[in-house]
């Protein structure tokens, strides 16, 4: 009996365990940037309280447009007082419904403000939309090139050691000191040190990009793509494109909400009417009669100048926050341009030049070294210049994308670059 429950219960844990391994998300899964975009946009509580910045506006834009409530009322006079107004036998009741009625189109300048409301709650959205994909695109690049800079290190690394055997040789047969095993195993400590320091800026990396996509932390392997290069466009064109950000277009939007703003401030003086209508019973006589209320109120002492002020002032700043919006979008731009500019000289540079001829000198220094016409130290040399030159290009690289991925934040439409496959 033990034997069976005891299978039983085994069974159930292992039933348990394979359901649980079904279900944990997979860890080795490549990421590309797509599908760490869409994961973005899927998770992200910034554009998440955007359209819920959309709805509230909504809200506020339905009640703007209600009309206002009715008022039913009832009075009692002449009653329970004394001598012949003793109780309710001369009592006067009067139930009336009265209804105030806005006038000079102040239900339509409110109406006018909330629909202006929902275009900049709207429009602000889209530009969350725009740093989100921004943000998780230079995560994505700061991950992928971290990942870079570990594989470059590792094949210096590899170098190093596939010396060691030629260096034992040398040393057995004289030719080198025993020093020398201690230098290369220096050289490659230092290297692994380097490594050991772009695997923390990787975690860092990837916990940062996990966080944009709505994970806590990683559930995703190693992130894949190509960093190509291609032509920018003209600042100039890059400057006009700005104007068409959906944080320039908002401000359009704000105009209009706080113009209407300013229209309902002038109109608020005027009155409105309240009209009542009723009816009286007289229980003295048990008589009825009918009572009819015009109100209008008396703008003497509150004609809303201080609010016509703010309105007015708020409407003037609208355009110079507007102005003050686009300088530092385009300072963001700026910078973010020349950031890739000197990238892509910087590249060529590398490519051109550095990598070449570093590669060349080093595959030399190598062979002579078998000879013995170079010193260990030399090689060593040599092949650190092409690890640096290839760390460079990596950072060169990140960092034009980087500043593609700016630009594209701002502007709201993709360079016209080969990027696509690192998307």
């Amino acid at each position: 009996m033990f034997r069976r429950g005891m299978a039983a219960r085994l069974t159930c844990a292992a039933a348990c365990l394979i359901a649980g391994l079904a279900l944990a998300p997979s860890h080795g899964q490549t990421l590309t940037m797509r599908a760490a975009l869409s994961r973005a946009l899927t998770a992200s509580p910034r554009l998440t309280a955007a359209e819920r910045d959309v709805g509230i506006a909504t809200g506020q834009r339905i009640q703007a447009g209600a009309l206002l409530n009715p008022e039913l009322s009832y009075e009692q006079d002449n009653s329970f007082g004394s001598g012949i107004y003793r109780g309710t036998k001369s009592a006067e009741t009067t139930v009336q419904i009265s209804q105030a009625f806005e006038l000079f189109g102040k239900r339509d300048a409110r109406i006018a403000a909330g629909v202006a409301g929902v275009e900049v709650a709207a429009i602000q959205r889209k530009a969350v939309r725009l740093e989100v994909l921004s943000e998780t695109a230079i995560a994505f690049l700061s991950v992928l090139g971290a990942q870079r800079r570990i594989q470059i290190l590792d094949e210096q690394i590899a170098a190093i050691d596939r010396l060691t055997p030629l260096l034992r040789r040398r040393v057995e047969a004289g030719a080198s000191s025993p020093a020398e095993t201690g230098r290369a195993e220096v050289a490659s400590a230092l290297v692994k040190a380097d490594r050991e320091r772009f695997k923390a800026t990787l975690a860092s990396a990837r916990r940062e990009l996990a966080v944009l996509m709505g994970d806590p932390a990683p559930k995703f392997g190693e992130v894949s793509g190509r960093l190509d290069t291609g032509r920018p466009p003209m600042f100039q064109s890059v400057v006009a494109a700005i104007d068409a950000n959906p944080q320039l277009a908002r401000w359009t939007a704000v105009y209009a909400q706080r113009n209407a703003e300013l229209l309902l401030a002038r109109l608020k003086p005027y009155p409105d009417v309240r009209i009542a209508a009723g009816w009286r019973h007289f229980n003295e006589t048990n008589d009825d009669a009918a009572r009819i209320t015009v109100s209008v109120p008396i703008p003497v002492f509150d004609q809303n100048q201080g609010n016509i002020l703010s309105a007015q002032e708020s409407l003037t700043k609208t355009k110079a926050e507007r102005e003050a919006n686009r300088n530092t979008l385009i300072v963001v731009a700026g910078r973010a341009y020349d950031s890739l500019q000197g990238s892509l000289r910087e590249l060529a540079l590398l490519r051109d030049t550095a990598i070449p001829k570093a590669t060349e000198a080093s595959e030399a220094i190598a062979q002579g070294y078998g000879q013995g016409r170079f010193t260990l130290l030399e090689v060593l040399d040599a092949q650190a210049s092409v690890a640096q030159a290839r760390l460079r290009e990596q950072e060169a690289l990140q960092n034009f994308h980087a500043g593609v991925a700016t630009i594209e934040g701002l502007v709201g439409n993709p360079f016209a670059l080969a990027r696509e496959s690192a998307r």
